[in-house]
């Protein structure tokens, strides 16, 4: 998911970027839901705006028609297991002699050094091994991973981060470089607050649900009619609100004075607004709360966050047209740019679906091609992802 993600960001912002695959395709075609077509949604989900060829680099006619395509791409994208690109002769060294401007990614569990660089690494590894899932569920619950994947998710971005820094610099030295980006790495660098307290005090920290781990009342409460989510941060926001609630008198009592006593007694904090709270529905004290400058939300499911007017306002909610599955809802684009903004016109591609195209483009004759075609040349490969 990272490769992809990562190449789907940069395609978003209007990089062409093309899909490398192999005969039966990208794995994510077959994975979860399907609605009408062969590809299941989460291939939609993180592949718009790519076109699709497909390869065999294990055949010397595939790689040289890949070569041809690095010799004039700015950025190569590779998601495999350290060592896979070099025994298919597509490792950064070869094609960087080949384009020494180009910039080339490397996705991977563990990173490409390091006595676990060999290893297979999935999201679920990374999120074990990154401590995320010893401080995530409830106290004293079984092991419980974060609902999405944090560790595909964040090392994508940070790929794409290290892309466009690497570009940068490639404006300036001429010369490009080597990306390497790890799930551990990514997402044991979001444990920010986490390690700080190992550090700080050598305790290990727990699981606290939805509170957090350094500010209280910051969490999940429940009202009358279900939960909902208050964040007073800090201690004018506790002031405003104990005020909204007419519970002042939580304000004077010793163990809610500061901070650091809401903390020690959590509990006891938390019983004490619900008693309130259990009076009236969630909506009644997000909109009290919000007009009393108290940041305050709703707790929705996914298909609630797809309806809600402020999501969809912001342009998070997008149809694109597709060839088999007719009209496909997507998610937007995150950062707002104003003179080059992101655009998610660009459907997801069917398999190979731009196989002729590129190789006319690179200088390949309709026979040519069809001659690559009828020996399975542009059937059956590894995967990659090439922005050119």
């Amino acid at each position: 998911m990272a490769g992809p993600y990562c190449c789907q960001l940069l395609g978003d912002y209007g990089a062409e970027v093309i899909k490398v695959e192999p005969h039966g395709g990208d794995a994510t075609r077959k994975m979860g839901f399907f609605r009408k077509g062969e590809d299941a949604m989460a291939f939609h989900a993180v592949n718009r705006n790519k076109k699709s060829l497909s390869l065999d680099l294990k055949d010397e006619r595939g790689r040289e028609i890949f070569d041809r395509l690095v010799a004039e791409a700015d950025v190569v994208v590779e998601n495999f297991r350290p060592g896979v690109a070099e025994r298919l002769s597509v490792d950064y060294k070869t094609l960087s002699d080949k384009n020494p401007r180009l910039v080339y990614a490397s996705i991977s569990g563990f990173g490409q050094t390091g006595p676990y660089a060999s290893r297979g690494g999935y999201d679920l590894i990374a999120q074990a091994m990154s401590g995320l899932m010893s401080i995530t569920g409830e106290q004293g619950s079984n092991p419980v991973k974060a609902g999405v994947p944090v560790g595909d998710m964040s090392a994508a971005l940070y790929s794409a981060i290290g892309i466009l820094m690497a570009l940068l610099s490639r404006e300036k030295t001429g010369e490009g470089q080597y990306v390497d980006v790890s799930l551990l790495e990514s997402a044991l660098s979001l444990m920010v607050w986490e390690t700080a307290e190992t550090w700080g005090t050598g305790e290990v920290p727990q699981p606290m649900g939805s509170a957090h781990r350094l500010a209280a009342p910051y969490q999940a409460l429940q009202a009358a009619d279900g939960y909902f989510v208050v964040g007073a941060s800090n201690q004018g926001l506790w002031h405003r609100l104990a005020k909204a609630l007419d519970r002042t008198d939580l304000v004077d009592d010793p163990r809610f004075e500061l901070n650091l006593d809401r903390m020690e007694n959590l509990d006891a904090l938390v019983e004490e607004l619900e008693k309130t709270l259990a009076t009236n529905t969630a909506e009644h004290w997000i909109d009290m709360l919000s007009e009393s400058g108290v940041p305050a939300g709703p707790l929705y499911n996914t298909q609630q966050a797809v309806e809600d007017p402020h999501v969809i306002a912001r342009g998070m909610v997008q149809e694109v047209e597709h060839p088999v599955e007719g009209t496909v809802k997507v998610l937007g684009v995150p950062i707002k740019l104003s003179s080059t903004p992101g655009q998610t016109e660009g459907r997801a591609p069917l398999l190979g679906e731009h196989n002729r195209e590129l190789l006319s483009h690179l200088g390949y004759s309709d026979v040519e091609i069809d001659k690559l075609e009828t020996a399975g040349v542009l059937k059956s490969a590894a995967a990659a992802s090439v922005g050119v």
